[in-house]
């Protein structure tokens, strides 16, 4: 228990859904919360913060210097791309993180996605409201592609916790599911298919691996020609992963089916973004960040960032990332 109020400072709650409980330390401290706090401004709010809680705001050397009260840096999320790890480490900052707070709410809109891409489900609702059921003069029309999942081949990459859900929920669809091996081979699962062919058997390949040197543009235009024309890319990891104009033209060219994002850098993307030219298309579904924000997801994530923040607090620190 520390021995005087701790300064505890949140860069960005808005970031938690409004309905969202944040339950109150047990340690003598005082909190300031700001609902979003832009790149310039970071330095200056943690100046005199023992602990910061943050979900995507950078936090890098330059910040950590701008703070030396700095103790705990508390992530509201698994990844941890927006902090610098070494830099932590080297001015003995602990980081921690949030573990299988999203095992239920991701893989769900991972499938939200899968499933009205393969149906078309968005082309039909539209084409309804324009009047076209009734041009039809019949009880159906067939004017988009509808599949099953049943039968198909559902490729994953990434074997953690969500990737894992993920394959078990399309094994329940019926679907043959294959893990990707690295690119490198090294590392992998000893069921893993090798790169190239995960690539030419996935009817749908979903992304769940973190961005790291190794997976950066993981998927590019080489990866996109060699899959299935009727395949599906599904994204709700992290944007860093393909590379969005190499989606684009493959989109373009029909070397692929569709797409569903859940992910963009930056966040939000500019208007007139790669990205956002991709989610006008009728086989792409453009979703903002929100596989994670189930009410019942980021309940459990603040609640475990408390008791992250508290074990700290006690001199037992858990989920360390440093």
């Amino acid at each position: 228990m520390p021995d005087a109020s701790l300064h505890v400072v949140f860069l960005d709650a808005e970031t938690l859904r409004p309905d969202t409980v944040l339950k109150p330390f047990s340690f003598p401290h005082r909190i300031e919360r700001h609902a979003r706090t832009a790149p310039h401004e970071t330095a200056a709010r943690i100046a005199a913060a023992d602990v910061v809680l943050v979900n995507k705001v950078r936090i890098g050397a330059a910040e950590m210097d701008a703070a030396p009260k700095l103790r705990l840096i508390a992530l509201l999320a698994t990844g941890s791309d927006n902090v610098d790890l070494e830099a932590a480490k080297a001015r003995d900052v602990v980081v921690v993180n949030i573990r299988d707070y999203a095992r239920a709410t991701v893989p769900e809109h991972t499938f939200a996605l899968i499933l009205a891409l393969r149906r078309s489900l968005v082309s039909y609702r539209a084409s309804v409201l324009a009047g076209r059921w009734q041009e039809a003069a019949q009880f159906c029309y067939h004017d988009f592609p509808v599949a099953d999942l049943a039968g198909a081949t559902l490729g994953v990459v990434g074997s953690g916790s969500l990737g894992s859900r993920v394959a078990e929920i399309g094994r329940a669809f019926g679907m043959e599911t294959i893990f990707a091996a690295r690119k490198s081979g090294g590392g992998s699962r000893p069921d893993a298919v090798p790169f190239a062919e995960f690539l030419a058997r996935a009817d749908v390949i979903s992304l769940h691996c973190p961005l790291a040197p190794e997976t950066n543009l993981l998927f590019g235009a080489a990866e996109f020609a060699a899959m299935k024309p009727t395949a599906l890319l599904i994204n709700t990891a992290r944007a860093g992963l393909v590379d969005v104009e190499a989606l684009a033209a493959a989109l373009d060219a029909n070397e692929i089916a569709g797409a569903g994002v859940d992910v963009a850098a930056p966040e939000p993307p500019p208007a007139e973004s790669p990205i956002m030219r991709l989610a006008a298309r009728p086989n792409v579904i453009v979703t903002p960040h929100v596989g994670w924000a189930s009410r019942e997801a980021v309940q459990g994530l603040a609640d475990q960032l408390v008791a992250n923040v508290e074990a700290w607090a006690a001199g037992a620190p858990i989920n360390r990332l440093t």
